[in-house]
């Protein structure tokens, strides 16, 4: 919405546009006169942080949006790069066409009609309107060959009798040459067959010398492969041979140092796999790994339960030999508190820790 504001104290005019019309700023308190001021149009409240027509940050940078009623550049340029390819697409496309050569110099080129049938053309057709009533039931007939109707006025000209030329004069060059020109191609013609039965003949004589000639190389080179071949098969009997040779001269050292080497390889193998224990007598191998550990271990028992014995037995024997002991002294010092005593220590005396032989009442082993 444009307003054009007149300064009163000046008689320059200045214009200016606006979005929004201008109104004046509201106040709390009433003003005079409030009942005689015209209603304004209401409030419109908003937030100036999301109005767009406060620009932020650099003014420099400033992006300008698209105005509303203005196309869209991007669009304009797609458009118009479209109506430049389309452009370039039929100048090529006239280009491929085929055209018309120019014509020559002194001449023009003039639109003729090829049709079977003239017919004048005009800028406007003549048109006729026309109305026809068949009968009814009847059939239709069969559709004439398409003539169309003479246009145009006939002109014709009367030509004399040897007016135009005479036939018999002019005809005469016209003769001479073709003729002459006849006979000189006849002419050229002859020489060039005789011309090519020569080079005919010429090459027979020439492919008859090159086939003799082709037929000595090949016998030569025949020759030559059957000499290569004998040559060749004489080398490899003869390689055969010298290596036959020395393979047998080969498997004889080999033979005789396998004699020598294994001479007393065998014995000494066989020794030390008999001493190894690869080669036994299974009744021996039978008595050494079953019947001697066994034995041994039976032996072992045998002995071990013996010596247990002899243990226990010594044990025993030791108990009561000391408990004999013990009671044969106790015995002892009762018979000699009971005794008197020897004055001069004669023979009556008992040694101490001895016991007299009559006290024993058996001599013999002890059996238990």
């Amino acid at each position: 919405m444009a307003s054009v504001l007149t300064d009163r104290t000046s008689r320059a005019v200045n214009t200016y546009t606006y979005t929004s019309r201008p109104r004046a700023l509201p106040c709390q308190r009433r003003r005079y006169r409030d009942n005689f001021l015209q209603e304004e149009e209401p409030m419109r409240y908003g937030n100036i942080m999301y109005d767009r027509r406060v620009i932020r940050g650099n003014t420099y940078a400033l992006q300008t949006g698209q105005l509303p009623g203005q196309p869209d550049p991007l669009e304009l340029q797609r458009q118009q790069q479209a109506k430049r390819r389309a452009l370039a697409r039929k100048r090529a496309q006239e280009q491929l066409r085929p055209r018309t050569p120019e014509p020559l110099e002194g001449r023009k080129h003039v639109d003729v009609q090829t049709e079977l049938y003239l017919e004048e053309i005009a800028d406007r057709m003549v048109e006729v309107d026309v109305e026809c009533q068949t009968d009814a039931f009847l059939d239709r007939p069969s559709t004439p060959l398409f003539i169309p109707a003479k246009t145009g006025k006939d002109v014709d000209t009367e030509i004399l009798e040897g007016e135009l030329f005479d036939f018999d004069l002019e005809v005469k060059p016209m003769l001479e040459v073709l003729v002459g020109k006849t006979i000189e191609q006849s002419l050229l013609e002859v020489m060039e067959e005789e011309e090519l039965a020569n080079l005919q003949a010429m090459q027979y004589a020439y492919e008859e010398i090159r086939n003799i000639e082709l037929a000595e190389v090949q016998r030569l080179e025949e020759q030559e492969r059957r000499h290569r071949e004998e040559k060749e098969r004489r080398k490899q009997q003869q390689w055969e041979m010298v290596n036959k040779h020395k393979e047998t001269s080969q498997k004889i050292a080999a033979r005789v140092f396998a004699q020598r080497y294994l001479a007393d390889l065998l014995p000494s193998v066989f020794s030390s796999l008999r001493d190894s224990g690869y080669f036994y007598d299974p009744i021996e191998r039978d008595i050494e790994m079953g019947f001697l550990p066994w034995l041994m271990d039976e032996v072992e028992k045998t002995m071990e339960y013996s010596m247990v014995g002899r243990t226990v037995l010594d044990m025993l024997i030791r108990e009561v030999v000391e408990k004999r002991l013990s009671m044969y002294e106790n015995k002892e010092n009762k018979h000699q508190s009971l005794r008197p005593k020897d004055e001069h220590g004669g023979p009556g005396v008992l040694e101490a820790g001895r016991v007299p032989k009559a006290t024993w009442g058996w001599t013999g082993p002890i059996a238990f």
